[in-house]
């Protein structure tokens, strides 16, 4: 996807607690208004920041850019136990945190692959084969085979255990009223 317009750079947060080669920092999120007018938000990039609490500066062009990259769809986010925003960080990417700049144009966000005020990139998307997805499949079904065949063979050697003590019991009580027979003679 390719975007050309200007960042609104007063409203650049930053989303906390990021990694990239073993360095921590944050994520760069800076909405764009582009050439038609419409806002949408771009990730940037990872800037190293290291365990400072400081609020990190982040160097982004003035005027027209041009910017290419990936496009996620916002979607369902693990609880957050606490603010979602301290000063200029996030603890996730909420679009809500830029309501007074607009609507974005569609619920998501860019995630810069190139272009003006890009970072190094320190998100990929997690892609699984279907491969994998066969495996995992595979792998249930096994388990669920194994559990039927542990419960069945359970099964009959409990009641095998059972018509064998119900047998001896039977056995028993047979023996006692004879017993008791033999005595009433």
């Amino acid at each position: 996807m390719t975007l050309d317009g200007e960042y609104l750079v007063e409203r650049t947060l930053y989303l906390d607690n990021r990694t990239h080669r073993g360095k921590l920092g944050v994520a760069v999120l800076t909405p764009l208004r582009g050439e038609d007018g419409r806002l949408w938000l771009v990730e940037r990039g990872f800037l190293a920041t290291g365990p400072r609490r400081d609020t990190p500066e982040a160097i982004t062009p003035a005027g027209r850019v041009n910017i290419t990259g990936r496009w996620q769809a916002a979607g369902e986010s693990a609880p957050l136990y606490g603010p979602n925003r301290e000063g200029k960080r996030l603890q996730r990417i909420d679009l809500t945190a830029w309501q007074e700049v607009g609507t974005f144009a569609h619920d998501g966000w860019l995630h810069l692959d190139g272009g003006d005020g890009a970072y190094p990139a320190w998100w990929r998307p997690s892609v699984m084969p279907p491969s994998r997805h066969l495996g995992y499949a595979v792998q249930w079904w096994g388990l669920a085979l194994a559990a039927l065949a542990v419960m069945v063979v359970g099964g009959r050697r409990s009641g095998d255990s059972r018509r064998r003590d119900d047998r001896g019991a039977q056995e028993g009580h047979a023996e006692i009223e004879k017993e008791g027979e033999c005595r009433n003679r």
